[in-house]
């Protein structure tokens, strides 16, 4: 018996020993592979930072001459390649990688399960934020930004989200808002909360516009088509020199007031101000306050809209055209109105939100709306989950925010941008924000 009992532990060491032996060298070899992928992306890197980070070029006098920085390069091919390596071993072990899905969907489900008691203090927070200690004006101006992407973002959640139709010109809406209240305002003199409405709706006729060449497109084409849309729209604005002023763009465009009562230091002669009627000493603060509850209200009210408008016949009709058409048509549902409807109410968000940027700005011209435009609205849709309303609020703080923390890098900043994306993609490649609850339960079942 003892001798059988030592043999016995002597296979079942030596069996033990030969997995181990075995686990080693597959650990070797994945570090090996690591190592070496790491080393491709590394010259990959090496190739696309070494002429554009490494070789600036600086005036001196009347000439230009390039100034080598080297350092930077190294810098961020060494930075490539680590990253690279640590994504390849979490691949190759699934610990890290699995614990950081885990904890994303966790924090998922926490945002969804409890969303009405993040929508509450959310919005309580932005209607104090104006009055918190370190708020300034560079931080107003940041927010008002944020919530502008947040309102563009909900209205093209619509198109895309709810109804499944990718848009990549959806910048053409935007512009067509702002030119629009831009043209009224200044032409006929007309007050911003006339011109408000006038503006979605013409944005909202370009979109029925736009829906009738793309009722038979899908996928990929319908992406092509939109965004020569808004290709189309941008060199018009260009071109159009009587109308739209061509790329010396629109000036004094007129600012919205407080209920007739305008933001002045010197108001006109049997005229009250703002800060006068309030008896209050006046600051340029007043109307950065107002613009930023303007479109904060803009903004909820779009939201609104939304949430209740996806539980209406229409709203699942989209839902139901981006799971399947085919299957849509089968159940009698009109596609050609379907389409014509998101594209005419997504249209519509998107000129509301033009038109106030034109009153913000005072200024519009077609540099502000270029592809890029679009491409970030559609990124705020796509990484925070398709048809989440919470989830374009995360994005767009996350991608607008980043942008700006980054500010001081200059030239790579978006870089930082693009690299904050990736990392999305990475740990949560269907959005922050991808497990949305169904819009309608049957029989208020809750699984």
């Amino acid at each position: 018996f003892q001798c059988f009992n030592c043999s016995f532990n002597f296979l079942s060491n030596w069996i033990s020993w030969k997995a181990r032996y075995r686990e080693s060298l597959m650990e070797k070899q994945d570090i090996i592979k690591s190592f070496k992928d790491s080393l491709f992306t590394g010259l990959i890197a090496l190739a696309l930072f070494g002429p554009i980070v490494g070789l600036r070029t600086a005036s001196k006098g009347e000439g230009l001459f390039i100034t080598p920085q080297w350092g930077v390069v190294f810098f961020l091919v060494g930075l490539c390649v680590l990253g690279r390596f640590l994504i390849n071993i979490n691949s190759a072990r699934k610990t890290e990688l699995t614990f950081l899905s885990n904890l994303t969907s966790k924090f998922s489900n926490i945002t969804e399960d409890k969303a009405k008691h993040f929508a509450i203090t959310g919005i309580l927070f932005a209607v104090v934020f104006p009055f918190l200690p370190f708020t300034d004006r560079y931080f107003m101006d940041v927010a008002i930004m944020i919530l502008t992407y947040i309102m563009l973002g909900w209205g093209l959640n619509i198109v895309v989200g709810l109804a499944g139709l990718l848009d990549l010109g959806y910048v053409a809406f935007y512009a067509v808002g702002a030119y629009s209240y831009a043209l009224i305002a200044t032409a006929f003199g007309w007050s911003f909360w006339i011109c408000l409405p006038l503006a979605g709706l013409f944005a909202a006729f370009f979109g029925i516009l736009l829906g009738f060449p793309v009722l038979r497109l899908r996928g990929d084409y319908l992406a092509i088509v939109t965004l020569g849309f808004g290709e189309i729209i941008r060199i018009i604005l260009i071109n159009w020199y009587e109308v739209t002023n061509g790329p010396d763009g629109i000036t004094g465009i007129p600012r919205p007031s407080f209920f007739g009562l305008p933001f002045k230091r010197s108001p006109d002669e049997g005229e009250m101000s703002f800060h006068t009627f309030f008896g209050l000493e006046y600051s340029t603060m007043h109307r950065i306050i107002f613009l930023y509850y303007l479109i904060l209200v803009l903004a909820l009210i779009t939201n609104y809209f939304t949430l209740k408008i996806r539980k209406l016949p229409v709203g699942r009709a989209w839902e139901a055209l981006r799971e399947d058409e085919i299957a849509c048509k089968s159940l009698g549902v009109n596609p050609t109105n379907t389409k014509l409807t998101a594209f005419a109410i997504g249209a519509m968000f998107g000129g509301f939100a033009g038109s106030f940027f034109a009153t913000r700005q005072a200024f519009i011209s077609p540099e502000s709306f270029t592809f890029i435009e679009s491409a970030i609205i559609v990124a705020i849709v796509v990484l925070g989950g398709m048809g989440s309303q919470t989830g374009v609020v995360l994005a767009s703080i996350f991608l607008i925010g980043i942008t700006e923390i980054f500010r001081d890098l200059e030239q790579y900043r978006m870089i930082a941008f693009g690299g904050a994306m990736v990392l999305i993609m990475v740990f949560k490649p269907k959005g922050i924000l991808a497990n949305r609850k169904p819009t309608i339960l049957m029989h208020g079942d809750k699984k």
